[in-house]
């Protein structure tokens, strides 16, 4: 069960000094009511006027609900739930966790560009990728694409395994036939002596 309050335009419009309109919903019914309260209620007297208290979500005019809990007055309009947010450091106001992620991100392309720089053009190569049986190739390429941040090896596939022939988005970063081109990830590529993989045709005559 969920209830919801939104705050916004139409029947969100503050309608005066102390008092808010709230359209109250319910996940249970499609059935909105449309109710007035005082700015001053806490969470716990908000709930207590709801038909649903296990579950309570605040939406305003733009992001995702926002989980209401504790006993903290219920914001009044959309600016209010702005500086809501922005006390608590939540959302988009999380500057400290958005920076920590950015940071992250910098040293995962830093350990990807790492590993990319071992891996020679036209080496022999194992890929392996998690829920795949292993498959040797031959590595074209290496480096960052249009397609996707970061790095990326572009390899052939001894065998028709792959997803293109060496093209992606219009732009070409290899040759090789139909099906058995594909890109995968530095740390998914292990170069050393992979002999080609023998088909049995030679002792066919």
């Amino acid at each position: 069960m969920k209830a919801a309050a939104e705050a916004g335009a139409g029947p969100g419009l503050l309608l005066g000094t102390g008092s808010v309109s709230l359209v109250v919903s319910s996940s249970l019914n499609a059935f909105r009511t449309h109710k007035r309260y005082s700015t001053g209620l806490t969470v716990a007297e908000f709930k207590g006027t709801t038909p649903h208290r296990d579950l309570l979500f605040l939406t305003g005019t733009g992001g995702p609900p926002l989980p209401v809990t504790g006993d903290i007055p219920v914001p009044p309009s959309p600016e209010s739930l702005r500086s809501f947010l922005r006390q608590r450091r939540w959302g988009r106001y999380d500057t400290e966790g958005t920076q920590r992620r950015a940071d992250e991100q910098q040293q995962r392309w830093a350990q990807e560009a790492a590993l990319a720089a071992a891996l020679p053009l036209g080496a022999r190569c194992q890929v392996r990728l998690p829920g795949q049986p292993s498959k040797l190739a031959t590595i074209m390429y290496v480096g960052q694409t249009d397609f996707k941040p970061g790095y990326w090896v572009g390899v052939r596939y001894d065998e028709p395994l792959g997803k293109h022939d060496g093209s992606v988005g219009g732009r070409r970063y290899f040759e090789c036939q139909p099906k058995y081109g594909a890109f995968v990830k530095p740390q998914s590529v292990t170069p050393g002596d992979f002999p080609e993989e023998d088909n049995g045709l030679e002792d066919e005559l």
